[in-house]
């Protein structure tokens, strides 16, 4: 393929991107920016009792990159489960943009992907601290 496209994919995503605006209700919600650019991505995720990605949203502004990186990462991550978006790798965020990034561009493209990262493990983190029964009646 040529740039040309690859720039095409982006900029779909950037004017018409997939889930843009908020949940009523999320799950978990976390926002994060790139203080080098400005940067900025807020992501929510509704997940099930199952630990799967019901629906996910976010907002934000920047540039053509971080905009059109979230819009692929939740059209991506929705219908998966916790446990697979563990193993989702940075390499595989970078896969799903289509088009080389030079170094500092990555940065821009990996914003959701950090903030995707960051929301599993505090929904880790709530878990191992909510309190277990132990079988007995008080």
């Amino acid at each position: 393929m040529s740039d040309d496209l690859y720039d095409d994919y982006i900029l779909d995503h950037y004017e018409s991107p997939y889930h843009r605006g908020h949940l009523e209700n999320p799950t978990i919600q976390h926002s994060d920016e790139n203080p080098l650019c400005g940067d900025h991505v807020d992501l929510e995720l509704l997940v099930d009792e199952h630990d799967r990605v019901v629906e996910a949203r976010f907002d934000g502004h920047g540039c053509a990159i971080s905009q059109a990186s979230a819009s692929i990462l939740v059209q991506e991550i929705e219908g998966k489960t916790i446990e697979e978006l563990r193993k989702f790798q940075a390499q595989s965020m970078l896969d799903l943009l289509k088009v080389r990034l030079t170094a500092s561009r990555q940065k821009c493209g990996l914003l959701s992907f950090k903030i995707l990262k960051t929301m599993i493990y505090t929904l880790d983190a709530r878990k191992e601290a909510a309190p277990q029964g132990n079988g007995r009646t008080p």
